[in-house]
């Protein structure tokens, strides 16, 4: 999370401050499909641990991209769903995803077998 005072002068720095580390922009990958429960989060991104996915996700609640709902129920319900800020990411992360199919494929088209 950023102060204000803290903010880089780089718009691209302060992106890339908030949503440019690995898992970030895992959970949100999985949030623009909607809403999710901490547990189908946590399914859907095997490597990450507990308390990795529950610090990324405070601090994304805490700069305003995700919106933690909790239900008074027993057991208690929590569920986490992108921001109306968190939904302005959605180009970003698509534009992310053709390149990475574009890039697969460039690499699968200029791969060559060297089996002997």
């Amino acid at each position: 999370m950023f102060t204000k005072k803290e903010l880089p002068e780089c718009p691209v720095a302060t992106t890339v401050g908030l949503i440019g580390n690995k898992w970030k922009l895992l959970i949100m990958r999985d949030l623009l499909k909607g809403t999710q429960r901490f547990g189908e989060l946590r399914k859907s991104i095997p490597e990450i641990s507990q308390k990795v996915l529950t610090e990324n996700l405070r601090s994304m609640e805490g700069d305003g991209i995700v919106i933690r709902t909790v239900y008074a129920e027993v057991p208690p319900r929590v569920e986490y769903s992108l921001s109306d800020l968190g939904n302005t990411l959605r180009p970003i992360i698509s534009v992310m995803e053709t390149w990475g199919i574009d890039y697969k494929k460039l690499n699968e088209d200029t791969s060559t077998d060297t089996d002997i």
